[in-house]
């Protein structure tokens, strides 16, 4: 049965908008995993996730879950820190407060450094932290922060780790893939990500690529976790190019047509698809009169905060259902302090469909009766 599928545009923070052809590389013969032509496919996954930030395959290795985002980042904090050792979390968005959540479930000993929502990470403050508690050996943070679309440094965050010889695990979950990362010049021992954002995959992968020394030394620490157990999972696909447990063998696919778009786009290309698609929103919000959280110079040119109008008129759910019967997705905010909402502009969209979606918020804005943006 030939079915038309419908091209919906998602302007949520993934997942993202997919390719034809990556919805359709999912549609292949049955295969049972542990047959040496999945495994192919997978060692081929791997590496070529490797390649995308310039990661060493002698320094670094993949391994591969089945699972979200947040399950690798469960699995990291789970698996790499020792009980003698304390972990701090630089925080300035609710991903932050997921990796203290998830640090809390395991007792794990945290320092925190927290800034509002959408501030900037205190780097000095962590810096002075660190100087004075020798039993801090690991340090986490978000580099995108979807919250609010900030990013973070991962220059900081790296020469921060370096100066106190700290383990580093970066959240790059929706950063991946989007913006330019190289850690031949920006060192991470363990940076995660998923199936689902930058990369245009379909959902269902994620991974954490991890300095393969860092990695090895796992086997002296025990694990919180059975299936999150990051060494175990290591140790299987290294000798057997497999995965413990069954994998989403369908995402495979679609992930690795994925992976071969992007290499066909390029990185530096996508980057530039991506920046120029959020000058677009920006531009066409403002020309709208909506304002944003914050300000473009330190927005990741893949997510946008904008504040709600104060228009009586103005409901969030009747403009997300006007605009979903048009095939456009917008999505909540999650600042506590100011009411927004989000709007991501990551996946295979382009600058048209930016377009369209400014024409049409303008008619649904009139539709409910906001002809002039009160803030």
């Amino acid at each position: 049965m030939n079915k038309k599928i419908k091209r919906n545009i998602l302007l949520n923070p993934g997942p993202a908008t997919t390719t034809h052809t990556v919805k359709m590389s999912q549609v292949v013969s049955d295969i049972c995993p542990r047959e040496k032509e999945f495994c192919h496919l997978m060692e081929s996954v791997r590496n070529d996730l490797l390649k995308i930030i310039n990661a060493n395959k002698e320094k670094y290795a993949t391994v591969l879950f089945g699972s979200s985002g947040t399950a690798v980042m469960d699995s990291v904090i789970s698996s790499v820190i020792p009980k003698e050792k304390k972990l701090m979390i630089l925080i300035n968005g609710s991903y932050g407060d997921r990796m203290q959540k998830i640090a809390e479930t395991y007792n794990i000993n945290t320092i925190l450094v927290k800034s509002r929502y959408g501030d900037p990470i205190n780097f000095n403050k962590a810096d002075d932290i660190l100087a004075s508690n020798s039993d801090i050996g690991y340090l986490a943070m978000v580099h995108h922060e979807t919250t609010t679309g900030r990013l973070n440094s991962i220059e900081q965050f790296s020469t921060l780790g370096k100066k106190y010889e700290q383990t580093l695990i970066l959240d790059a979950i929706s950063s991946y893939a989007g913006i330019p990362i190289n850690l031949k010049e920006t060192p991470i021992d363990f940076l995660l990500s998923t199936s689902n954002k930058c990369i245009q995959g379909m959902a269902g992968l994620a991974f954490v690529i991890c300095n393969k020394s860092k990695l090895d030394n796992l086997k002296n620490i025990q694990g919180r976790s059975y299936y999150l157990n990051l060494f175990d999972q290591y140790n299987y696909m290294k000798k057997t190019s497999q995965m413990r447990f069954t994998p989403p063998v369908q995402t495979f696919y679609a992930l690795k047509q994925a992976i071969d778009e992007y290499f066909e786009e390029g990185g530096a290309n996508r980057y530039e698809r991506y920046t120029n698609n959020w000058k677009i929103l920006r531009t066409g919000l403002k020309d709208l009169g909506f304002k944003f959280l914050l300000s473009s110079e330190v927005e990741s040119h893949i997510l946008l905060t904008i504040i709600e109008p104060k228009n009586p008129e103005y409901n969030f759910e009747i403009m997300h259902d006007l605009l979903l019967n048009k095939y456009f997705t917008i999505y909540p905010g999650k600042v506590g302090y100011k009411s927004t909402f989000r709007l991501a502009n990551m996946g295979s969209i382009n600058s048209k469909d930016i377009d369209k979606f400014i024409y049409e918020l303008d008619i649904v804005l009139k539709k409910m009766g906001i002809n002039k943006i009160i803030n």
